[in-house]
């Protein structure tokens, strides 16, 4: 019904914008942009007590604005105000003796004590104004304009605290402030429905920001985009809509302030009748909010859909998406409850399922009253009260009702709406018998709606009446005068058709061979592109066969290479079998052994898909088992293995290795004569940094008191130290409790371990 279609489309979503409104202002504090780890830092660090009182304070004041309201959040900044007040009784600093009442205030307000932060508010306001402190004193009216609730009966003492903020603002020089307080003039104008003050302000707003050269911008040209939507501006709204979600983007902002730009975006579509985009943006304010977790947004925005959903007769899905809402996404606030009962209670009657409109009609009663006289929502809520009556067929309460309605519109002026609620009034006496009623009703409902019809066309009919008037005067004149008219419009139209013709046949033919060419261009286009991805196809396939057969070789020549080496190590095991001189023997069995720690090298390569990387890890536990098993097997000694999965080149894996097997060796023939018991740990870790630490360390006898590494003739020892050299090392012993050897080196990274 056209009724409850225009209800819905006009006045709900008035209010559900203004809400958002509302609960954007009062949700989003202004987060302090502080680094609070470096301002504890430089804390510590200050020598001066000035200086140190003014980062207490910057780190309280970003602790008060953190987002969340956690109570530690508030401690911490409690704690740190006392820590500034104790600083300031030595130093005296009238300034900061008023920035911490203020901040008191401000503590208390967000822990809710509304009564204490009224009153300290209040002393750093008269404080700030003894010591002329202007610009604090503007921030502290601010604030305390802050510490009044939404609602609409504080918005003229709202807007005196602003107005006062703003003068001291201006007479500081304060630019950013100045800007702030005109936004925030600007949005309670809006919502007392002046929207030419509103845009006045914001437009101001605006023009500050900018001399400042500020870039977050997107909260004002929404506000203004808003302010447009009031005044039926949707050109306008739409414009500034689309600036605020354009510079939202540009600095990274998806915060709640985006949210409400898609849903404002929304809203402007909705009214330009633009379903899809209207559908579009509210969608993505929805997928904003919950992304952000606020459920009163979520809900917010889901009722502007449930509304197009109404709007397109989907009224099932309407209060199916309200209810599954209000479930999901639960928020503690009355007046937004009742918002939703208004859609779902008109829903209902629309639908004519009259028990579930009436469990919603009591919620509506109870909460605005039966005459609907809280919260400045009489005029609509009557009016759905009113129809719903009428539905119900309970005339009595419905008189009732529309008597009050056609006073309250009388007064408001708005013949519109009275003619509506006449006509309704008419059929309601038409099914009751009541003729003589229902045709007075009806001859109000004519004469209110052609009052609105007057009204409405009356410069129209007087422009209409004159042009008339004329006509009649000259209407000899034209009469004489017609035929040459019609004439020369008959020719001037068949030449303007004539050229129109040979044009639109030219442009056609234009157009067909722009086609055509267009066509071969793009053909030609296409067969070079195929061309060259053959070719790029057959390289790429000769490249793979190329790489295969270098990996083939590569782990050919490993193994081959790994061969080799086991062969000297047979060839040098038979030679051992005919000497009898121990320190030959001993010497062959070093040669195998550290022919065995390179072959170990070769044979993980070749038996790996990375050809040029070795796991260390993996190489030195095999090492170690090695060395175990090529000494007797009494021996009481046990090894600790702890490593890191470090990769190095070939280059590196090679000293490396020998290293590992001089020192381990070194230590399993001398650290432990006697068949002693020992330990011995092996450690090799990635210390960052592309750095690496290898330890090898015993609880042995460890050297003589007298060894001097720069003079000993150990080939193990000089080994070791000149492969450390190799590696562009450090080669370090610690003899203490038995002998611990560190060497640190720097990894390769011009190859990076591929798998």
């Amino acid at each position: 019904m056209n009724f409850s279609l225009y209800f819905l489309s006009k006045n709900l979503l008035k209010i559900v914008c203004f809400s958002l409104v509302l609960m954007f202002s009062c949700s989003i504090k202004a987060q302090t942009k502080e680094n609070p780890a470096l301002l504890r830092k430089q804390i510590s660090s200050s020598a001066n007590t000035t200086q140190k009182i003014a980062l207490l304070l910057r780190l309280s004041n970003y602790y008060i604005t953190k987002k969340g309201e956690l109570k530690a959040d508030l401690d911490s900044a409690a704690i740190l105000n006392r820590q500034a007040k104790a600083l300031n009784v030595k130093s005296g600093d009238p300034l900061s003796a008023g920035k911490l009442i203020f901040l008191e205030a401000k503590i208390d307000k967000e822990r809710g004590s509304k009564n204490i932060a009224f009153s300290r508010m209040k002393e750093a306001l008269s404080y700030f104004e003894k010591h002329q402190f202007k610009e604090q004193a503007g921030e502290a009216y601010n604030e305390l304009s802050y510490m009044y609730d939404n609602n609409p009966e504080y918005f003229d003492t709202k807007i005196k605290l602003k107005e006062k903020a703003l003068e001291l603002f201006k007479n500081s020089g304060s630019k950013l402030n100045q800007a702030g307080v005109l936004k925030d003039l600007g949005e309670l104008y809006y919502i007392k429905e002046n929207s030419d003050k509103a845009l006045g302000l914001l437009k101001q707003s605006l023009s500050v920001y900018q001399s400042v050269k500020f870039r977050e911008l997107q909260s004002v040209y929404n506000l203004i985009s808003q302010v447009e939507i009031q005044k039926a501006d949707y050109e306008e709204a739409l414009r500034y809509g689309l600036l605020a979600e354009k510079t939202a983007e540009s600095v990274n902002d998806y915060s709640l302030q985006m949210c409400s730009i898609y849903s404002n975006i929304g809203m402007v579509y909705y009214y330009l009748r633009k379903n899809d985009d209207a559908m579009k943006y509210w969608e993505k304010s929805l997928a904003t909010a919950k992304k952000n977790k606020d459920n009163t947004y979520i809900r917010t925005v889901a009722n502007n859909i449930s509304t197009m959903l109404i709007r397109q007769k989907k009224f099932k899905q309407a209060i199916t998406m309200i209810q599954e809402y209000r479930e999901r996404y639960p928020i503690v606030d009355k007046d937004f409850e009742m918002s939703e009962n208004y859609i779902l209670f008109s829903t209902y009657t629309i639908l004519k399922k009259f028990n579930e409109a009436e469990a919603y009609y009591k919620k509506l009663v109870t909460y605005y009253g039966e005459n609907a006289e809280k919260n400045n929502q009489q005029a609509s809520l009557l009016r759905s009260f009113v129809f719903y009556h009428y539905q119900t067929r309970n005339f009595d309460k419905m008189y009732r009702e529309a008597r009050l309605f056609d006073s309250i519109a009388k007064n408001n002026g708005n013949d519109m709406l009275r003619s509506e609620n006449h006509l309704m009034w008419f059929k309601a006496d038409s099914i009751q018998g009541k003729y003589l009623d229902a045709i007075q009703h009806y001859q109000l409902y004519k004469k209110l709606s052609d009052s609105v019809f007057n009204g409405e066309k009356s410069k129209q009919i007087n422009s209409l009446k004159i042009q008339f008037e004329t006509e009649q005067k000259d209407k000899n004149i034209q009469l004489l005068t017609h035929k040459a008219k019609l004439q020369d419009i008959k020719i001037a139209n068949d030449t303007f058709i004539r050229y129109v013709f040979i044009g639109s046949i030219l442009a056609l033919i234009l157009f067909a061979a722009l086609l055509y060419n267009r066509s071969r261009l793009k053909s030609n286009a296409n067969k070079n592109l195929e061309l060259k991805r053959k070719q790029i196809d057959e390289q790429n396939e000769q490249l793979k066969k190329l790489l295969s057969e270098k990996e083939w070789l590569l782990k050919e020549i490993h193994h081959r290479v790994k061969n080799n080496l086991q062969i000297v190590i047979s060839l040098l095991n038979t030679q051992s079998a005919y000497l009898d001189n121990e320190d030959a023997l001993m010497a062959i069995q070093n040669s195998q052994h550290r022919m065995h720690a390179m072959s170990l090298i070769h044979q993980k390569l070749y038996q790996s898909d990375n050809l040029s990387m070795i796991d260390m890890s993996w190489y030195i536990y095999e090492l170690i088992t090695y060395i175990k098993e090529c000494y007797s097997s009494d021996r009481k000694i046990n090894f600790t293995v702890d490593t890191d999965k470090v990769f190095l080149d070939v280059a590196q894996a090679v000293p490396m290795g020998l290293i590992v097997n001089e020192a381990v060796n070194n230590t399993v023939k001398y650290a432990f004569p006697d068949d002693q018991k020992g330990e011995v740990s092996v450690s090799f870790k990635n210390t960052g940094d592309h750095l690496c630490e290898l330890i090898i360390s015993d609880n042995g006898v460890g050297l003589p008191e007298d060894f001097n590494i720069e003079e000993t003739e150990s080939l193990g020892m000089n080994l070791m130290r000149g492969l450390t050299d190799q590696l562009d090392g450090t080669f370090n012993l610690e003899n203490k409790g038995g002998l611990k050897v560190t060497i640190t080196f720097r990894k390769n990274t011009e190859i990076t371990p591929s798998n």
